[in-house]
């Protein structure tokens, strides 16, 4: 059976913020922001990385095994944005992770599409 290994142990979590929301979230602070300092941009939400592989492979339908190296690292355990000063000033962003990761594969099997045929 075919299978995918992902390092570690699958439990350090990451953030995602799909590039369309990024975007949205630049222009708005152009628009609507002059203070001085940094603002996060993110979704303020995370998910372990086993559970993204998991996710990844419901979107894709991908039947293989996936198997968790746990002698290579994990890295570092969370990474996580505290978007609160963003989200205050009135911006939020719009594209979950599921519905991003299907947006991005569309566009993904719609280009190779194109190449092979």
């Amino acid at each position: 059976m075919p299978f995918v290994t992902i390092w570690g142990t699958g439990s350090p979590k990451r953030e995602f913020l799909f590039a369309d929301d990024l975007a949205d979230a630049c222009y708005y602070l152009m628009e609507n922001y002059d203070e001085p300092g940094l603002v996060n941009i993110g979704t303020g939400e995370d998910i372990a990385i086993g559970d993204l592989a998991l996710l990844v492979k419901k979107i894709v339908g991908y039947e293989g095994e996936l198997k968790f190296d746990t002698t290579k690292p994990d890295g570092t355990p969370r990474k996580l944005m505290d978007v609160s000063k963003l989200n205050s000033k009135g911006w939020k962003y719009t594209i979950g992770l599921e519905e991003g990761i299907g947006l991005a594969y569309k566009d993904f099997l719609s280009k190779e599409n194109s190449v092979l045929g």
